[in-house]
């Protein structure tokens, strides 16, 4: 599958060895990074975190003028408000980069240790990784919290924003390139390749050796482009097609404040619900009513045929019903649509949901302990909630201060990635004269 962002012509030449060149003086800064103390680090992430307040409206006035250009060129409204990145926003970005600051430093952390029966120690303890690149669109926001998780955990990154956002990243970075400067850093350490359009992430994809790993935030299309055409290890992250199964045991007083926050709390993020698996036993009871808050909600509901019909006969005033299709299973809808399907047994539920989830977050709203365990033991997905919204699925509200993505694969991170995901490990042997036999 291609994206917009990443599909393009033959890529120039110049602009391979361009970026390539970026990369490598983001290694460069990085090892500057790399034996800075935690002190001195999280000095550095208060000052971006002051500049960032401070001058808050430069980003505004930017991203003002990206939201308009977006608008105009047909950008939906869940896409829209992941662009937003007005003056709260940006003031809600600085804390979260502040809150960074407060995090344990991984760097250094030992993951275990022990002593060879020749008295070798042997210690395994966290570095950084490197350069990181980044591939993201319409998300300001993913600037602030890489940069700052970047520099807490002794990282690089290079940045491919997307034009939706190219003003306001742009503006975002200068005022943390300035504060760079005053710190004795080189500005290459958070660096961008927006400059280069489409042919800088091709460029990125294609940089072996120069860029450590690669991480694409965004919809399904520009993740799979960076999967499958990239050269550099990849991360993948993000498309949530994400369930919520009401078993026969739930409480449907739970269920319905729990679905609506999944859905409309914010539609365009990738930890929203985007279907509703029901257990017959309870669908006569429960549908009418959870279709009638949806309703209230102006959510589409596209209802398997034994949904519909029970849906259809109540008459709910308002209520946008559709035929679902086979197609609407795996659909990401990043909207306010929602696919309802009513399942036989808890076994048909997780059965349907591995068959087509992302991955990303599934919930179970249940009261019977057996039915949470074995749904929590046999869905295969990054997190699994119980009685709860699948909108807690996020770096933040994790307690890691931000986050670089969630992961939905299964080397090295899976789930909301934060510092301890952004680094990779060495071992270091201690001997007093050891040779082997």
């Amino acid at each position: 599958m291609t994206n917009p962002q990443t599909q393009s012509n033959a890529m120039e030449p110049d602009v391979l060895n361009e970026v390539c060149a970026k990369a490598d003086a983001a290694r460069i800064a990085q090892a500057q990074l790399a034996q800075t103390n935690t002190q001195r680090k999280n000095e550095l992430l208060n000052a971006i975190a002051d500049a960032l307040d401070a001058r808050a409206n430069e980003i505004a006035e930017a991203n003002a003028i990206d939201m308009q250009k977006s608008a105009e060129h047909g950008m939906d409204a869940g896409k829209l408000d992941r662009l937003k990145f007005d003056v709260p926003r940006v003031n809600a970005a600085a804390q979260g980069v502040r809150h960074v600051a407060t995090l344990q430093d991984p760097i250094g952390e030992i993951v275990r240790g022990y002593h060879l029966d020749n008295g070798l120690r042997l210690e395994q303890t966290r570095v950084p990784i490197g350069v990181l690149g980044m591939i993201y669109e319409a998300r300001p926001n993913v600037t602030v919290d890489v940069a700052s998780l970047c520099i807490k955990s002794g990282n690089a990154a290079l940045l491919r924003g997307g034009h939706a956002a190219e003003r306001t990243n742009a503006a975002t970075l200068n005022i943390i390139a300035d504060v760079l400067h005053e710190h004795g850093y080189d500005a290459a350490l958070i660096a961008s390749v927006d400059e280069y359009g489409r042919q800088g992430a091709n460029a990125m994809m294609q940089a072996q050796g120069h860029i450590d790993l690669l991480i694409p935030r965004g919809g399904a299309g520009l993740i799979q482009a960076v999967v499958q055409n990239s050269k550099v290890p990849v991360i993948e992250t993000g498309a949530g097609n994400v369930h919520i199964y009401v078993d026969r045991t739930g409480d449907q007083n739970k269920a319905i404040p729990i679905i609506l926050n999944a859905k409309t709390q914010r539609v365009g993020v990738c930890n929203a619900t985007e279907k509703l698996l029901v257990h017959s036993d309870i669908a006569e009871a429960f549908l009418p009513q959870i279709a009638t808050a949806l309703a209230a909600a102006d959510v589409e509901v596209h209802a398997d045929e034994q949904a519909y019909e029970i849906i259809d006969k109540t008459g709910i005033d308002g209520v946008k019903l559709i035929h679902a299709t086979e197609e609407d299973w795996d659909t990401e809808y990043l909207a306010l649509k929602i696919g309802v399907k009513v399942v036989d047994s808890l076994d048909e539920a997780i059965s349907h949901i591995n068959r087509h989830s992302t991955g990303h977050t599934e919930s179970i709203i249940a009261e019977d302990y057996s039915a949470i365990e074995e749904f929590t033991s046999r869905i295969d997905s990054a997190v699994v909630m119980v009685n709860a919204s699948t909108r807690f699925t996020d770096g933040g509200v994790f307690g890691f201060g931000a986050e670089l993505g969630i992961s939905t694969q299964k080397m090295h991170a899976r789930g909301p990635m934060g510092l301890r995901e952004m680094t990779t490990t060495k071992w270091i042997g201690y001997g007093t004269g050891q040779v082997r036999a």
